[in-house]
């Protein structure tokens, strides 16, 4: 009789002992991702490795606000702007907007990601400077305009932007960078206009391919995910220095490998050990900001 998800949802031993059995009882398929559970499973055999601290360095200047947004319906959307060491803020810095998962917010940059002194640290090492601002997309808005009239895209475009800009940040030379959900956004972002980014980089991205696949909510319906669906505008990202990470215990593994392959030329970074998680983005964190560094770099001044 076939185990249900219930038998790999259960505590460590039990877990492990599935394992064990092997074949009996549904293990190997699980061990191959054919059963529901891998994830689980991967975490409890230390799979999905451990955290990567930050450097011990002093970070730069970290500010936050808040706006109402027309754009997301009157939504009071927060913001915060993290600038390297050594910087000024009239300095017309280029800009890499941040863009969390589903349940996350601004303060993820600052809080879980750390990235204040992952950015200090990468500057201190020779990466070009630059700025990461990080906004609120909404809960599950999956960063793209909803039946409700919520459109983050808008709100970065005539809200964040003039923002930033009157900031002296040099919105003109930008980057998207997003995890889950957030790294879904910024692939999609980068087929919008007017927006023309630099480099984009997506850490564990949640793609979907098919209807139905898609989690409750990411989309308001078939017709909405055929309508955004990235597979359908890849053509769209032709040209763009892109990187594309992902967790080889990610449940959403086969299709980040799937959209990795279908892209000519194969998008930096690759699928590498780990899982959904920040323990895996904190180990990327490093690699990421030198690729993103590198291509806002290679812009000229707005």
């Amino acid at each position: 009789m076939a185990i249900g998800r219930r038998a790999f949802l259960i505590g460590g031993g039990a877990a492990v002992g599935v394992v064990v059995v092997g074949a009996v009882g549904g293990g190997l398929l699980v061990e191959d991702g054919v059963l529901p559970g891998k994830s689980k499973l991967d975490e409890v055999l230390g799979r999905c490795g451990s955290m990567l601290e930050p450097p011990d360095v002093e970070p730069g200047p970290v500010t936050s606000g808040t706006f109402t947004s027309a754009a997301r319906n009157g939504a009071e959307v927060g913001w915060t702007v993290i600038r390297p060491p050594g910087t000024e803020p009239a300095d017309a810095l280029p800009v890499c907007l941040f863009l969390h998962g589903r349940g996350g917010s601004h303060t993820d940059a600052t809080g879980p990601m750390e990235l204040p002194r992952f950015l200090a640290g990468a500057v201190q090492d020779g990466v070009p400077p630059f700025a990461i601002v990080s906004v609120d997309g909404g809960d599950a808005t999956n960063w793209h305009r909803r039946s409700d009239g919520d459109d983050p895209a808008k709100m970065i475009s005539d809200e964040l932007w003039p923002m930033l800009s009157a900031q002296g940040l040099d919105v003109g030379r930008h980057a998207f960078w997003g995890v889950s959900l957030g790294g879904t956004g910024a692939l999609y972002l980068a087929t919008m206009l007017p927006f023309s980014p630099a480099g984009v980089v997506a850490s564990s991205p949640a793609l979907w391919r098919e209807p139905g696949e898609w989690q409750a909510g990411a989309y308001d319906d078939a017709t909405d995910f055929e309508a955004n669906n990235l597979w359908a505008r890849r053509d769209l990202l032709d040209g763009l220095a892109l990187r594309i990470d992902c967790g080889e215990s990610d449940p959403f593994v086969t299709r980040v490998r799937e959209f990795r392959d279908s892209l000519s030329p194969t998008p930096a970074g690759g699928i590498e050990p780990g899982c959904h998680d920040t323990r895996f983005w904190s180990r990327q964190t490093p690699d990421q900001l030198a690729f993103l560094g590198a291509a806002l770099a290679a812009t000229l001044p707005s």
